[in-house]
């Protein structure tokens, strides 16, 4: 078995979102196996803090501040991060999000889902979690033919969960481009993933799984009822997709494909 099958060394790893809690643990996880990774967000403080956790563990990082929304501050980001650790060869896509006010709650009218919210999440999820950063990253990758492109999508995108109707649908779409781009660069060496998570508990969703005591919500109680493993997920157990994805000697035949974890959530007829 090669024992190099899974090094990142001497490759720099780029993660757009990576002040997150996921994005934030695959940072981790790509500084572990070697990679000089860039955290990439509007957060200096909670970049800041990953760098320090990835340096303290002997990884080297650093934190570039950059909006995903705004295609010369990824640029200016790229070129900042081109001189200090050298080409990227991996970037995670992991920016992204939900509105409340793009969520339809138990009786609401779906006539009434406000078109500016609805845009609003497809931006987030779709031209700042993916569009911009791929043409900006992509575009070195490309003159380099050498990259691994690895968006965060999400079970949402495949199974269309009441509520979350807009986020759900422009998951979707990251899971559509994601195979646009892999088709379309697949023989310029550069690979285009996808990872979806199941439910994992972080700043932004966990009011809606637990509540104040600790206890599990209504929804998530039915979540959980309907997860074979019967637990939410671990930002850790994202680790080992995103390093794959990445290492180009475990995954050269892979593109295109979008990589499910979820404890087995999707695969319960609903």
């Amino acid at each position: 078995m090669n024992n190099d099958l899974f090094c990142l060394k001497n490759q720099t790893a780029v993660v757009v979102g990576g002040t997150g809690v996921l994005g934030g643990a695959m940072a981790e996880a790509l500084a572990g196996q070697g990679a000089g990774v860039a955290v990439v967000g509007r957060s200096a403080e909670r970049g800041n803090q990953r760098v320090e956790a990835i340096t303290a563990s002997g990884g080297r990082a650093i934190f570039q501040s950059a909006d995903a929304m705004d295609r010369d501050s990824l640029v200016a980001a790229r070129d900042a991060i081109v001189a200090e650790l050298g080409p990227p060869s991996v970037l995670v896509n992991a920016a992204g999000g939900n509105r409340p006010d793009a969520t339809l709650p138990p009786g609401a009218d779906f006539c009434q889902l406000p078109a500016d919210a609805w845009q609003n999440v497809f931006d987030l999820n779709l031209v700042g979690g993916v569009l911009l950063p791929s043409q900006v990253f992509g575009e070195t990758m490309l003159s380099n033919a050498r990259g691994s492109i690895i968006n965060i999508a999400s079970m949402a995108g495949m199974i269309p969960l009441s509520r979350v109707v807009a986020y759900s649908a422009a998951k979707a779409a990251v899971i559509n481009l994601t195979q646009f781009l892999a088709r379309e660069w697949a023989t310029r060496g550069v690979r285009v993933n996808a990872i979806s998570p199941g439910f994992f508990p972080a700043d932004q969703n966990r009011a809606l799984l637990f509540n104040e005591d600790g206890s599990y919500t209504e929804r998530g109680g039915q979540i959980i009822g309907h997860t074979p493993m019967e637990r939410f997920g671990k930002p850790e157990e994202l680790a080992g997709a995103v390093v794959w994805l990445a290492a180009q000697e475990a995954s050269s035949f892979v593109t295109g494909q979008n990589i499910v974890v979820d404890g087995g959530f999707s695969s319960v007829t609903i």
